[in-house]
């Protein structure tokens, strides 16, 4: 399932920056914690990855185990 979400663009004087804003339940569903970093990679144009900097143990493995 994926999930929509536009890119948006902050001007403030002399700079820019571009936010995306990531859906609450997503966030949920993966465990995020507020300040957790995380990181892009680019695949190619089209195709950007975010990944988390410190991984987590699968809920599902942790499902599987009990």
């Amino acid at each position: 399932m994926g999930y929509k979400v536009k890119i948006q663009r902050v001007e403030r004087g002399k700079t820019s920056s571009y936010y995306i804003n990531f859906p609450a339940a997503l966030a949920e569903s993966c465990d995020l914690e507020k300040a957790e970093e995380l990181e892009w990679e680019i695949e190619d144009r089209n195709t950007f990855v975010l990944k988390r900097v410190i991984k987590k143990e699968s809920f599902l493995k942790k499902k599987a185990k009990k």
